[in-house]
């Protein structure tokens, strides 16, 4: 250090502390503004972006919202769509049965009204035969009666009081 003292030399302090002045003097106004000035812009250019990303971040959280709302709605649709298929395929269902239904007594009273015609005509049928063979033993029976004279006689007389007590 004390060599440094010995050898010091006021005139070449002074002019060196002038030059870094003055080269203080120059980073000031010519790099230090332009450093500053690049520094600010890139502070601001990140920070854009960064309010760019929480934009994009917030535009995206609603546009999720908004995908989640519609797919609830369209699964909500989904399920009325399909409510209404099941009530209406019951309805085609309930108005099948009752249709069939209605078919099958229209059926039923035909066969009915079929079965009542062909009972009547059986019966029918069934008179004229009965009377047929009521009339053939009536026949048989009363030429057989009527050929004797006193069993004609004794007819007559019977007819005639059975006539009188009506």
């Amino acid at each position: 250090m004390e060599q440094l003292l010995e050898n010091f030399s006021l005139d070449l302090f002074v002019k060196q502390t002038i030059l870094f002045l003055v080269l203080i003097f120059l980073l000031v106004k010519f790099a230090w503004k332009p450093i500053l000035t690049a520094l600010n812009d890139r502070e601001e250019s990140i920070q854009g972006a960064l309010d760019a990303a929480e934009d994009a971040k917030k535009e995206m959280a609603n546009l999720q919202a908004d995908n989640e709302k519609l797919l609830k709605e369209a699964r909500a649709e989904r399920e009325s769509m399909l409510k209404e298929a099941r009530d209406m395929k019951a309805k085609m269902i309930e108005d099948a049965k009752s249709e069939a239904k209605l078919e099958a007594d229209k059926m039923i009273e035909r066969a009915q009204g079929a079965i009542d015609a062909e009972r009547k005509s059986a019966i029918a049928d069934l008179k004229s035969q009965v009377a047929s063979l009521s009339v053939e033993i009536a026949e048989k029976v009363v030429k057989n009666e009527l050929s004797d004279k006193q069993k004609q006689l004794s007819l007559v007389d019977d007819l005639i009081g059975k006539a009188a007590l009506n």
